[in-house]
């Protein structure tokens, strides 16, 4: 629940300060999710490199994948190249795409570990689909807004 909390709280306050300050670069939505996913994705990464989420998200990986560590990390340094091309105005539509992209590859991983009640245990599969569906809306708002 917490990068949804972060996804949200962040855009608010971006477009709040890009509306009270008269910034103009913030004064619209789609910036300030920009701004938002940024933020969330930095903060979902963090979980990739630290223990216990990283032990976690090491046991929602596929068997069928070999070295999950290996996943896990690839997977928390494309969500940190991600953030970071999110904030680079001429990357930040691509960094969208490829981000969205990656929340699709590894829902998956998700399911599975609903289903089996592995890995990082934050909120039931129905929620969670919904939650995902706000992740790649705000990504689609950046990419489309």
């Amino acid at each position: 629940m917490a990068p949804l909390l972060v996804l949200a709280v962040i855009t608010l306050l971006a477009r709040l300060t890009g509306w009270l300050g008269d910034i103009a670069w913030l004064d619209s939505w789609p910036r300030a999710a920009t701004l938002g996913l940024a933020a969330m994705f930095l903060l979902t990464a963090s979980a990739h490199f630290a223990e216990p989420r990283r032990g976690a998200l090491v046991a929602m990986v596929p068997p069928r994948l070999p070295n999950p560590g290996a996943w896990v990390t690839g997977t928390g340094v494309l969500e940190i190249a991600g953030a970071v091309g999110l904030l680079i105005p001429a990357t930040a539509k691509l960094a969208a795409i490829c981000l969205a992209l990656l929340l699709i590859a590894m829902f998956p991983a998700n399911i599975r570990a609903a289903r089996a009640n592995l890995g990082i245990k934050t909120m039931p599969l129905p929620v969670r689909t919904l939650v995902q569906g706000v992740f790649l809306g705000a990504t689609a708002l950046v990419v489309f807004g």
